[in-house]
């Protein structure tokens, strides 16, 4: 290997996907146990790597030389070997503090609460020094060493204004997992997550939700890798590649989620987007059927709606994890706040607002299969679609001139935010 990453999971990783659009060098992932890794270290068989969790303390001791920022940090996620000896940086640091920067959430005067204790932690800490936050304290399980633990930042730091989660609690595959209840932080302003997979973690989600600024990871992980990419092979960037980059991996892993009342024309429309944006379709009530083995018809005639309704939330989470689809949603999947919240971490969703006028009931859609039950299906989601729909397209016949609007939505008021 001459360059890469080493982590002990890096299934997850979109490191060599941003290497291959910064520079013409062979960038592998390179899963490294933690037994092996002193040995790794020593042998240095690598002109230069990114280091993730949980090594960017653990590679210190097999530097020749850190950086001022990396050692006052006390973490490292580039090395490079120059002539057999290796010299270590944190880009992480550059990264992060580009990432809060561009979202405008403001640390100055602030108090910050830093989830987690390891590397990434510490440069959280350095980020919000240097950004001006009044107060900050590091959050652990069991605390100690300088850490407060969750319990005490629950009842002790409830005016905390910023967050910032350092922890992989949410990162994929476990995805809906959260490290705290934000709830409890009436003055919170600002939450940061350096999880970048999904791309808006189960966190994130519930921030913007209250309305509360809040962004993933991925800006910070393109920038760092900018900053690595320079000390790689001792260069310059013009930094427009960082927002060039980031934008291109966010178009490409973001989901299209299309929701609205059955026969509003999701899978046709569907199946069209994915093709034109050259994305995986996936018919959520397809994968139900695949799941259970049974017709949606034959699942609610034998089983009933409720555990319907079980079956389809299992499927969404599954399907909610996976990136760069098109997702047509059932026409009740948004009756379950849980379901919204899953499809949003990777994606937007969009309501296809066909007036009822234009609605067909049909027997294979036992839930409406009369018009006196279409219409009631209608009355009783229609605000529901509206309040978790990111963007709202009014069609009548989903034809190619409705196809182009919801494209152009899609780029313009979503991707263009």
């Amino acid at each position: 290997m001459e360059y890469g990453c080493i982590g002990e999971r890096l299934s997850h990783s979109f490191s060599k996907i941003i290497h291959n659009e910064l520079a013409d060098y062979d960038y592998r992932l390179v899963e490294v146990a933690r037994e092996a890794l002193p040995d790794f270290m020593k042998k240095a068989d690598f002109k230069a790597i990114n280091v993730t969790i949980p090594y960017k303390e653990a590679v210190i001791p097999y530097l020749y030389k850190i950086d001022t920022i990396a050692e006052k940090i006390g973490a490292v996620n580039t090395v490079v070997n120059k002539n057999g000896k290796l010299y270590g940086y944190n880009t992480d640091f550059s990264g992060l503090c580009a990432l809060i920067n561009r979202e405008k959430i403001s640390l100055e005067n602030k108090k910050v609460a830093i989830l987690g204790s390891g590397g990434t932690s510490k440069t959280a800490y350095a980020a919000a020094q240097s950004l001006g936050a009044s107060e900050i304290h590091r959050v652990s399980r069991s605390g100690g060493k300088g850490l407060i633990t969750y319990n005490e930042l629950y009842e002790a730091y409830r005016d905390t204004e910023i967050i910032i989660n350092t922890t992989p609690c949410g990162m994929y595959p476990k995805i809906g997992e959260k490290p705290l209840d934000i709830s409890a932080f009436s003055k919170l302003c600002g939450v940061i997550d350096v999880i970048y997979n999904p791309l808006s973690s189960a966190l994130v989600v519930d921030a913007k939700k209250r309305g509360i600024p809040a962004t993933g990871g991925l800006y910070m992980l393109v920038s760092q890798a900018v900053f690595a990419a320079e000390k790689f092979i001792d260069t310059e960037f013009d930094y427009s590649i960082t927002e060039s980059v980031y934008k291109k991996i966010y178009t490409n892993k973001h989901n299209i989620v299309l929701t609205g009342m059955p026969s509003c024309g999701k899978t046709t429309m569907g199946k069209r987007i994915a093709e034109d944006f050259s994305k995986e379709f996936i018919d959520t009530d397809e994968e139900i059927e695949k799941y259970v083995g049974a017709s949606i018809p034959e699942i609610i005639s034998k089983e009933g709606v409720d555990t319907f309704r079980e079956y389809e939330s299992r499927v969404i989470k599954q399907t909610a994890a996976k990136q760069n689809c098109v997702i047509a949603t059932g026409g009740g999947a948004v009756l379950r706040q849980e379901n919204v919240d899953l499809l949003k971490q990777n994606g937007s969703l969009i309501f296809i607002d066909r007036p009822l006028e234009f609605l067909i009931s049909t027997d294979d859609r036992p839930l409406s299969s009369s018009r006196k039950d279409l219409e009631l299906r209608y009355k009783e989601r229609y605000g529901i679609y509206l309040s978790s729909a990111d963007f709202v397209l009014k069609v009548n016949k989903y034809d190619e001139m409705d196809i182009k609007r919801l494209e152009e939505a899609y780029i313009n008021e979503i991707l263009g935010n």
